[in-house]
């Protein structure tokens, strides 16, 4: 995708909401650091006793600064949308980091409020379904996720502002404006290759949310409550809506959907199913001292294919987003016609 220079009046427009949410983001995850350094430096605050947490002190530090380095490029990743260096960067170098943000808040930010919803409904308030004793305070999980759902809103509104601002034009209109592709019968095959991909996990995970134990290791299936179920049920959704956003851009037709939707679908759903697939595969290597919590085979191929269907849908957009700057013009400010996007630059982003 060639790098396009934003316009001057886009650069500067409502400098205050985006200085509002830069704010926002970096704020909230304040609390999460703080929690997650008070419990390297030894703290107990928000971990009952008896907690799991407090048998493993070594891999509790490790996973704790890993996580604390992953939630401090929320800091790096506003700074980047917000000031003038980040319009200069490589589409990769702000692509991928942002892609990955998305697929670990997104299932947070949807998952957490319906797990309350359903909690409530179900006359309990934690929204687990289950009356054993947690690992941490009920209180923790409302910083955390509320701070979480916070970050998702505001990188994904100044990340909104500025794809606008510098790649607007390459997603604006209809699917049946988008022109005949050199690559189409590439790109449907590809697409249809992501969505046979999608459906191992999609069965699976519907498998799962139904309320079978099939291919489950016993830690899960005794662990079973609101939680696991509401996001069994949007694994699921991750991944038909992975290959539908994939399938609407390969084969158009005459759709009027605007071209925002599928774009919106397959960048966020193959988020979310490869960035949690990875989290649960990593997850499950911590757990190697305990046989009962250990993956399943079936487990870790369901993660492994989520994965896969991740890469492949963003290599695919990839592939979209290149062609389409290369045709698609785009009109500098002050400048009476227009010039491809290809040869504003010669750089590749």
């Amino acid at each position: 995708m060639t790098q396009t220079p934003l316009a001057p009046s886009a650069a500067t427009r409502r400098p205050d909401t985006r200085i509002a949410l830069r704010t926002l983001a970096i704020a909230s995850t304040l609390p999460y650091i703080a929690l997650k350094a008070a419990w390297i430096f030894g703290s107990r605050i928000g971990i009952p006793d008896g907690s799991p947490l407090l048998d493993h002190r070594t891999t509790m530090i490790v996973a704790n600064g890993i996580t604390i380095l992953m939630d401090s490029a929320v800091v790096v990743i506003a700074l980047l949308l917000t000031q003038a260096w980040g319009r200069r960067v490589p589409t990769w170098l702000l692509a991928l980091p942002m892609w990955v943000a998305s697929g670990l808040l997104l299932p947070i930010m949807t998952g957490y409020p319906l797990q309350l919803v359903v909690g409530l409904a179900r006359g309990d308030g934690t929204g687990t379904g289950s009356g054993e004793p947690s690992f941490l305070d009920g209180w923790v999980f409302g910083v955390v996720y509320g701070g979480f759902i916070l970050q998702g809103l505001a990188l994904g509104a100044l990340f909104a502002l500025y794809t606008r601002d510098r790649w607007g034009h390459l997603w604006k209109g209809a699917l049946r404006d988008l022109p005949p592709s050199p690559t189409g019968p590439a790109l449907r095959t590809t697409a249809a290759i992501a969505s046979l991909l999608a459906l191992a996990p999609a069965v699976m995970h519907l498998v799962w949310a139904t309320g079978s134990t099939a291919g489950l290791d016993e830690g899960r299936i005794a662990d079973r409550n609101n939680v696991f179920y509401v996001m069994e049920t949007l694994n699921t959704l991750f991944a038909v809506a992975a290959a539908t956003g994939v399938l609407l851009l390969a084969f158009r037709r005459r759709s009027a959907l605007p071209l925002a939707v599928p774009l919106a679908l397959a960048w966020g759903s193959s988020a979310a199913s490869a960035c949690w697939g990875g989290w649960m595969s990593l997850a499950s290597l911590t757990a190697a001292g305990n046989l009962s919590e250990q993956a399943t085979p079936a487990m870790m191929l369901t993660y492994g294919v989520q994965m896969l269907l991740g890469a492949l849908v963003v290599t695919l957009g990839g592939y979209f987003f290149s062609e389409r700057a290369a045709v698609v013009p785009v009109r500098l400010p002050g400048s009476p016609g227009t010039a491809s996007a290809a040869r504003l630059s010669g750089a590749r982003a």
